[in-house]
């Protein structure tokens, strides 16, 4: 793939094959993020797991301290008080069975996170087709599927993100945006990372983390020193 040479130049001031310390890489990715638009700060995470081993699959969740820069409209599926309860807590929309057709038939996704009470799964099972291969589709091991709706909504509204392995055994993550600080940036990623290492399968055997690059939206990728994280 030919490059920009925009691109190109700021490429140069990543030095190929070194690993950066977290501190460093931050700095360098936002040096690269040189676009007119705010550009979102992502990692990559090689695993060194087996996600076709449902004792290896890698999924859940983790409430960034400082956010990702980005509005998330959370759509919520409950009945009774609990409707009351995730409007209060700031949820952009709620409802019940009435929002299957608008969803299946006239392809609504005006909203990027589905939060569901576990007695409404039976309902939203019906939307797996069109939530699933968007990722849409509420977990519990996400939280999104939980009669605690008040406190998802509200997570979710402070920063909360989802992660999964892909079929190629690599999670990817918004952590921010250019505009955040270094600080702000480390400490997101430092809490994704957290949770990463918790999440460590026990039947997971060898480096567990292969590879961690931070890359810009239009930015090269830098590549982590992972020492620190102790696997």
């Amino acid at each position: 793939m030919k490059r920009g040479k925009k691109y190109q130049d700021v490429a140069k001031l990543v030095e190929r094959g070194k690993l950066y310390s977290s501190e460093e890489a931050v700095d360098l990715v936002k040096k690269t993020a040189n676009k007119k638009f705010d550009e979102t700060i992502e990692a990559h995470l090689r695993l060194g797991v087996d996600g076709r081993h449902a004792d290896q699959q890698i999924r859940g969740a983790v409430v960034l301290p400082n956010g990702t820069g980005k509005k998330v409209r959370v759509l919520v599926f409950a009945k009774g008080t609990k409707l009351d309860e995730a409007q209060a807590a700031g949820a952009d929309f709620v409802g019940g069975e009435e929002l299957i057709p608008k969803i299946q038939n006239e392809g609504w996704f005006d909203f990027d996170v589905v939060v569901a009470t576990p007695d409404m799964m039976g309902v939203v099972g019906r939307l797996g087709r069109v939530l699933g291969p968007k990722g849409l589709m509420p977990n519990p091991k996400a939280g999104t599927v939980t009669m605690d709706v008040a406190n998802a909504v509200k997570d979710i509204k402070a920063g909360k993100i989802e992660y999964r392995l892909d079929k190629a055994n690599i999670v990817h993550v918004q952590i921010g945006k250019a505009s955040f600080t270094d600080e702000q940036l480390t400490q997101n990623f430092d809490a994704l990372m957290s949770a990463i290492v918790k999440a460590k399968p026990a039947t997971a055997k060898g480096t567990y983390l292969k590879s961690v690059t931070l890359a810009s939206t239009m930015g090269p990728g830098v590549r982590v020193n992972t020492t620190k994280y102790g696997v």
